[in-house]
Order: structure tokens, then sequence, then C-alpha cells
């Protein structure tokens, strides 16, 4: 094919479904990455050299770590990309905000994946409500593009390190995971509206038990505020809790976590309690 006006044209004959899909077969594939955690996320620049043997590589991620701020846009002031290095963007935004900007700006062409994470932590259950990585990988989703979301769990190790842990985490294996279900999805292509929540456990490649898809589970966090006083006698909060109890759910993320095990989620942006419909209905409205 030959470019001629702006418009594509065949020099022999008009395209069919065999000549079109040999081109898109030798296209090189354009593979957006977002995350959370920023630039300094422990897990960005191992998932950045894991996926690019798949394509070129772009990656648009927040200047600052933007954990936990859910599926938010920023429309109340203007947004800054500071291109960095060829290819790599600081965006002064939400993970969803870097994920619209690459897709509809920044890499000026198809998108054809998006990778989200790698997470320094697990996305399981409920955490997919407030995750960064998660709406990094909706947002794609919701664009038309295949889309990711990789979290990693903390090592027993990394545990006991306590602050600064996360920068001696092996992210090898997640990234190896990632890299297998993108270019998966690459070839295979995902339903429209769906993005796929991966979660691994903190192993060594070698040490991965394997993978199992998964429906979404439930994590019990403490209902607790902790409360302090500034030098002026003012209160403030801290709403972070810890995991108090992870109920046994056969077939859930949790549980393949509680296994071993890699989890792999499908979700969509369509939250309809569907069985709620039937009672709704009965209501006097």
């Amino acid at each position: 094919p030959s470019a001629r006006n702006g418009w594509r044209t065949w020099s022999r004959e008009p395209p069919n479904d065999r000549t079109v899909g040999a081109e898109a077969a030798m296209r090189t594939p354009r593979i957006l990455v977002v995350n959370d955690d920023g630039w300094n996320g422990a897990g960005l620049h191992p998932l950045l050299e894991a996926l690019s043997p798949l394509g070129r590589v772009w990656a648009v991620v927040p200047e600052r770590e933007r954990s936990a701020e859910s599926h938010c846009l920023t429309l109340h002031k203007p947004l800054r990309a500071r291109e960095v290095r060829r290819g790599v963007f600081l965006v002064n935004g939400s993970p969803a905000d870097c994920a619209r900007l690459g897709v509809c700006e920044l890499m000026r062409g198809r998108v054809d994946a998006l990778v989200s994470g790698i997470n320094q932590g697990y996305n399981l259950g409920e955490d997919v409500v407030y995750s960064g990585t998660v709406a990094g990988a909706l947002e794609g989703a919701m664009l038309g593009v295949p889309s990711i979301a990789v979290s990693r769990g903390l090592s027993d190790k990394g545990r006991r390190h306590g602050r600064g842990a996360w920068a001696l985490e092996d992210f090898s294996g997640a990234a190896q995971y990632a890299r297998r279900i993108c270019a998966l999805a690459l070839r295979r292509m995902l339903p429209p509206g769906v993005c796929l929540n991966v979660n691994v456990p903190p192993s060594p490649p070698a040490s991965l038990r394997g993978a199992r898809v998964t429906r979404l589970g439930n994590r019990v966090y403490a209902k607790k505020v902790t409360v302090h006083r500034d030098p002026r006698g003012v209160p403030y909060y801290w709403l972070a809790s810890r995991v108090v109890s992870r109920p046994a759910q056969p077939g859930t993320d949790v549980e393949a976590m509680r296994e071993g095990l890699v989890s792999i989620t499908p979700l969509h942006p369509d939250n309809t309690h569907a069985r709620a419909l039937k009672l709704l209905k009965s209501w006097d409205l």
C-alpha cells in the first residue's frame, strides 16, 4: 500500500481480509505503559524492559505517586506532559489521565495494547474500586484499546525490611507474565470494553506455579481511622487500614494468591447489579 493525499491506496488490488490481516501481522505493535506509582515506581522499568521485545513502547506516567486515586480525570486545571526521554512522558495527572492522554494525543497514532503497572502491591477484590493501576487499564479499555493491569505482592522479606522495601524486590516474574499476557492479547484480542486485572505472587519466575482465570474476591479491611493532632491541636486523619481477613472463596483472585498462583480477572466498566434489577422493578416507584 502507498499513501496519497492522506488516503491509503493499493497499487494492485483493493484490500481484502487476507491482505489486511497480513499487513496487520507485519505491523510493529505500539504499546502504551501507564502506572500509578510514577516514574520512580519500582515495577515500571522491569515492565518497560520486558515489553520492549514485543514492539515499540511508550510510557505516560504520573510525575509523582498517585496510588488509590481510582478512576478520576483532571477537568479543573490544565494537564502538562513533560517528555524526559524519547517516548517517555511525565504528567501532572492521574493514571486515567495518563491513559487518555497517551491514547488520544501523545502516541500520535494507533495504540495496539495498554499495560498498567507493575503496581507495588496486590489489587484484589474491592481494591479494584480504589486502584489507580486498574483505572488506567479500564480507561484504556473504554477507549477501545486491549488493556491489562498488572500488580505484584510484597514478599515476606520485603515486609520485614519496612520502608524502601519495594526497591529491593524482584519484579522479573511479574514482568515476564505481563509480557506473556500482552503478547496473547495482541494476537487474540479482548472483548470490547474489557480489561484484564493480573495479580502476581512475589516469587522468582521459576517458582511461579502457573495462572488461573478468576473472579473478584473479598478482602476485609479494618474499619479504623487513625487520628492525630498537629502542633496547634487540630486533628488530622489517616485512612489506611490493614487487611484483617481474607474469606475463603474458591475461584477468586484472593484464593489464587493464597495458592501461589497468578490470577487473571476480566473487568469491565458496567457496574450494574443484574440480580437487583428484578427486585427494584417490584418496588412501588
